[in-house]
């Protein structure tokens, strides 16, 4: 997994996998009424209907992040409760049960990129 730090009592900047080296996500303990929430900007990306997140290595070219890198992620986000998810874009926030959201996105990306295509 990647560094942490610190920035203040209860906000954590963490380092995690994604589409660059550099990719970071905050926690932020006290969010969401004591619950916490990520701050996730695009490592993961709340979809339009905000019942799912997805992922992608080039959001620009619409390549998908390979099945290794999506497991790193889940693994560096399950050290944290969170009820919340914060994604990139203002409209794109997952208000509640978040993290249970998360492990199915995560699921269910898995399982799309390891079928076969189809007709």
């Amino acid at each position: 997994m990647g560094a942490t730090h610190a920035l203040a009592d209860g906000v954590t900047l963490f380092n995690a996998p994604g589409h660059y080296d550099g990719g970071t996500m905050l926690h932020w303990a006290a969010g969401a009424d004591g619950h916490g929430a990520l701050l996730t900007g695009d490592i993961i990306q709340v979809v339009p209907d905000r019942r799912f997140v997805s992922f992608m290595r080039s959001y620009p070219n619409l390549i998908p992040l390979n099945a290794a890198t999506v497991r790193a992620i889940a693994a560096a986000v399950e050290l944290y409760p969170y009820a919340r998810i914060y994604g990139a874009w203002w409209d794109r926030i997952i208000t509640h049960d978040a993290k249970s959201r998360v492990a199915a996105s995560v699921d269910r990306y898995l399982r799309w990129i390891a079928e076969p295509a189809g007709d």
